[in-house]
């Protein structure tokens, strides 16, 4: 089985982090995923190819925003909540107040 790196708390600079949510689709996931406290890639909708989102997934686990886990041959996907507040207190917060509202009324399902 493969390890999924994730960086450390110490190593996450406040820079990686806001670049990582500067992207829409990227911002898109993180609200997804707060939320939802873990879905599998493949649950995670929004309007980008598989690759592209890929892409975006490994953009926000090596800004330290998320947490990546293999079960059998699904990847679940989760927000470093506890580790991000600790490090960066209020902002995930903030950002997901103001995120704006949900794609669509079927994503709001705890």
């Amino acid at each position: 089985m493969r390890v999924i790196p994730h960086p450390d708390p110490e190593q996450l600079h406040v820079t990686d982090v806001l670049h990582a949510l500067s992207d829409p689709v990227r911002l898109e996931i993180v609200r997804l995923l707060g939320i939802h406290a873990e879905l599998s890639c493949g649950r995670l909708e929004v309007s980008v190819s598989k690759s592209t989102l890929t892409h975006h997934l490994r953009v926000l686990r090596a800004a330290g925003l998320t947490y990546t886990r293999s079960e059998g041959v699904q990847r679940l996907v989760s927000l470093r909540l506890g580790e991000i507040e600790r490090r960066f207190p209020g902002l995930l917060g903030c950002v997901l107040g103001h995120a704006g509202p949900p794609a669509s009324d079927e994503e709001i399902v705890a």
